[in-house]
């Protein structure tokens, strides 16, 4: 069954590279030939997979990495700490939609497993669920779950579809330029609460979130985000918000010349 599903997956994978050619001209180079060979590594807690950590898998990813390769992690909680380098670019995480499997550290579905903060301060702890700071990196129907500063979209330039987004204070920040598309921005706070906090500091800078056709569900008085640097840039367009959202939308956190 292991061996079908992750033919499934190279079947799938493969069909849409066929579609690559007809776009190449808006493709980085690189992804093309990426894109027409595909490596898949396949992770069972039971050990019936090639590794049994996803941490074991990544490490076996080689450095300067040219191919397509789809980790297909199978269900179970993966209590460990994965990062995966720059240096190693072209790597998918793939779980079934069915029977997610959940990543989680302590201190650090994509969950932070650290406890839930009062919920009647915007100032505490980072408990970071996931931070990207490479470049192009997408995320299909996944989930990222934690308190205050759940996703740091820290640099680079991101794609997020269909996603789940869950905290209390700043639950997405960075100085990331990404688009989040379709996706789900869940506050579970307990008194005031922002959903963004975006990092740009200069005219210049290119950093910037945008949320379309998105959803803000949850509790708390939520604003849209807070000034937490000099220029922050964020846009909702065609997004549902529910009565959580604060009618005034975004916070100066005090800072009246952030205003403008």
């Amino acid at each position: 069954m292991a061996g079908q599903a992750a033919l499934l997956v190279t079947i799938h994978v493969l069909l849409i590279v066929q579609l690559v050619p007809r776009i190449d001209a808006a493709l980085d180079p690189a992804l093309v030939v990426a894109e027409k060979s595909v490596k898949v590594i396949k992770v069972r807690k039971d050990g019936s997979g090639d590794f049994k950590t996803v941490r074991d898998a990544v490490n076996n990813v080689p450095s300067g990495n040219t191919k397509r390769t789809i980790i297909y992690i199978g269900p179970g909680e993966y209590k460990e700490k994965v990062t995966i380098e720059r240096t190693k670019p072209f790597v998918t995480f793939y779980g079934s939609s069915s029977n997610m499997p959940i990543i989680s550290y302590d201190g650090t579905k994509i969950q932070n497993s650290a406890p839930k903060p009062d919920g009647k301060r915007l100032n505490g702890e980072q408990a970071v669920a996931m931070r990207i700071s490479g470049d192009k990196a997408a995320f299909y129907n996944c989930k990222f779950l934690g308190y205050q500063d759940t996703l740091c979209d820290d640099k680079g330039n991101h794609f997020f579809q269909n996603c789940y987004i869950e905290g209390t204070v700043d639950f997405i920040f960075g100085d990331g330029r990404s688009l989040y598309l379709g996706s789900e921005l869940h506050s579970i706070a307990e008194g005031e609460s922002a959903i963004t906090a975006q990092g740009k500091e200069q005219a210049g800078d290119d950093g910037g979130f945008a949320f379309v056709h998105c959803k803000i569900t949850g509790t708390g008085n939520t604003y849209l985000g807070r000034a937490w640097k000099e220029r922050a840039k964020v846009v909702f367009a065609y997004t549902y918000m529910g009565t959580l959202v604060n009618p005034e939308g975004w916070s100066d956190k005090g800072f009246t010349s952030r205003d403008k």
